[in-house]
């Protein structure tokens, strides 16, 4: 794989997890028919999720989630580490957990942005 694509693959992860958490939230979670559809008993099949998901910011978990990741990242200098704060962090954003989502996403991209300038080193010491 070349060295530039290796490079911006994390990036364009993140930016899709973006895009992704975006849909969820002004496709799927506030739109006021997809709430009303869900209002009775008898709602839709996805209305377990769609709960779910709402239970999941209104607890703060993806802002938790979030920082647990980016501490990770933080230990472990790995892009994989990374890409995964980074992209809970946006998820987090997106999901109204606006601190832990900011704080994760910051650091996920900063550690991201060092993992790849170490490996550029490596290279080019070699």
């Amino acid at each position: 794989m070349k060295p530039s694509l290796r490079a911006a693959l994390p990036w364009a992860v993140i930016v899709l997890v973006a895009l992704g958490a975006a849909w969820l939230r002004y496709g799927f979670i506030e739109p006021s028919d997809m709430a009303h559809a869900c209002d009775g008993s008898d709602g839709p099949w996805w209305c377990g999720t769609r709960t779910l998901i709402v239970q999941g910011f209104l607890s703060y978990g993806y802002g938790y989630a979030a920082v647990l990741m980016a501490l990770v990242a933080l230990f472990w200098r790995h892009t994989t580490a990374a890409v995964l704060a980074a992209s809970l962090g946006v998820i987090a954003l997106q999901l109204y957990c606006y601190e832990g989502g900011a704080l994760a996403l910051l650091i996920g991209a900063l550690r991201l942005v060092r993992v790849q300038y170490d490996r550029q080193q490596v290279t080019a010491e070699a």
